[in-house]
């Protein structure tokens, strides 16, 4: 990639977003948070609207990430790149459920899971300041049925308690995942087919 290459901010603290992103070879820098913030989420408030289809949930979320984003990025007087933000969430009997909030709830939640097909939405939306553009991609996973003793092992792993729907598929989480259909990056947190259609919009090419 040529080094006039534009940069791009990521309002994420998600490693795997990180990866993800060199892995296509853009060149970003992380929209760091000052203390006394909460995180990606500091605008943000991630309970769902009533009813709130999963789809829209996750947009909604991204897109104001995106905004929140760039609007810091003025107010700190940084450098004026475009910023990228996403969300992520399954849907399981018609509910959404997100990031477990302990160790219980994780094996919950995997219960659930456990021999059965959800579906993974996953958002990525992108500010300029003068316009957001968004893009939604839906995964199906099917899982094997899982044992009470390997979930029991999963979560005292720590692995899945700061990831949508108590797992990573890129992580140990694997040897659950009976089938696949979409996109495996967008299970990971960042569909990277969407993610470079978005850039193309704002004019950065990844290759």
């Amino acid at each position: 990639m040529s080094l006039a290459q534009p940069r791009i901010y990521l309002a994420s603290r998600s490693p795997r977003r990180r990866e993800l992103l060199r892995q296509i070879g853009v060149r970003f820098d992380v929209l760091a948070f000052r203390d006394g913030e909460r995180g990606e989420d500091a605008d943000v408030d991630e309970k769902p609207l009533g009813d709130e289809a999963a789809e829209r949930y996750v947009e909604r979320l991204a897109l104001t990430k995106a905004e929140a984003g760039m609007r810091r990025l003025i107010w700190r007087h940084l450098p004026r790149q475009p910023v990228l933000a996403a969300d992520t969430a399954l849907e399981v009997d018609g509910e959404i459920v997100g990031k477990p909030a302990c160790a219980e709830d994780a094996m919950a939640i995997l219960r659930r899971l456990s021999g059965r097909t959800h579906r993974v939405y996953t958002a990525v939306a992108v500010s300029d300041g003068e316009r957001t553009r968004c893009a939604v991609s839906v995964s199906e996973v099917r899982f094997r049925t899982i044992g009470e003793g390997e979930i029991r092992r999963y979560v005292a792993s720590g692995e899945p308690l700061d990831k949508a729907g108590a797992y990573g598929i890129q992580g140990r989480a694997a040897i659950f995942a009976e089938h696949i259909s979409g996109s495996y990056s967008g299970i990971m947190g960042l569909p990277l087919f969407e993610t470079a259609q978005l850039l193309e919009t704002f004019g950065y090419s990844c290759l």
